[in-house]
């Protein structure tokens, strides 16, 4: 008899047949329309690319969105130069507009081994989460979220209002604390991307420390993916921007001419 584990809903044991595999498809297909039908945001799955520089070296980041069925996502994030890279993904299940966040794991590698993890359990008022190789217990209260599945919930926030051009705010347990952040929005800008000029929405990142600077782009006509993100810290800039990708299997095309 095959085992489930309630933790993940993995089944372990006999294969699923093609035909359990294809109804599952169709019922993940039919709830996506029921919740468009109803006027609620859907975040549709997609494999993008981004292009990062820094200190003069160009990286190429791979990011996927992957609809697992029954409201269930993976989000994961990775790169590497060299003999360095990282590699983070992010598990949560979607009920309307809100996330509920699982689990968040970073793993460097190569040169820099590092670790972090960020778990979450239902009906807990505390937060497990692994920095720098010591658990720290901190307080959840609803909303808080991760690194990772805090930018899908961002999304599906502008998703559903109808003025997205409002400023935002955000909590997310990372390290040894949580932290919330306040999101300006400062205007419409067109991007010039690797596919083409793209309408979108620029806001920017409150920070307490003068010397860092965060803001992001996101594309409406994308359901708000991220287009472009720049990170200044001790004068340094990093920026990231997307070069190709895919929605839903359908590849990106900018849509500005």
């Amino acid at each position: 008899m095959a085992r489930r584990y309630p933790r993940t809903g993995f089944n372990i044991g006999r294969p699923l047949s093609l035909t359990t595999l294809l109804l599952a498809a169709l019922f993940s297909a039919l709830l996506s329309a029921a919740a468009k039908a109803a006027g609620e945001p859907v975040l549709q799955p997609y494999l993008v690319k981004y292009s990062t520089s820094a200190r003069g070296m160009t990286v190429t980041l791979e990011r996927e969105l992957k609809d697992e069925g029954e409201g269930r996502y993976t989000l994961t994030n990775g790169g590497k130069l060299l003999v360095v890279g990282f590699h983070e993904v992010a598990v949560f299940s979607v009920e309307g507009s809100e996330i509920h966040p699982k689990s968040y794991i970073y793993q460097g590698t190569g040169l820099i081994n590092r670790r972090r993890e960020v778990h979450f359990t239902p009906g807990s008022d505390t937060v497990r989460s692994l920095y720098k190789d010591e658990w720290y217990e901190l307080p959840y209260t609803e909303g808080t979220l991760d690194r990772m599945s805090q930018q899908e919930q961002l999304r599906l926030q502008l998703m559903a209002k109808e003025n997205p051009r409002e400023n935002l705010q955000v909590r997310i347990a990372d390290g040894k604390r949580i932290r919330d952040y306040e999101l300006v929005y400062v205007g419409e800008e067109v991007v010039d991307t690797p596919l083409g000029p793209v309408n979108t929405l620029h806001f920017e990142r409150l920070h307490e420390e003068p010397d860092r600077e965060s803001a992001m782009w996101l594309a409406p006509d994308w359901d708000y993916l991220m287009v472009k993100t720049i990170h200044v810290e001790d004068d340094k800039p990093v920026e990231v921007l997307l070069a190709e990708g895919s929605m839903a299997g359908t590849p990106l095309q900018a849509l500005v001419p």
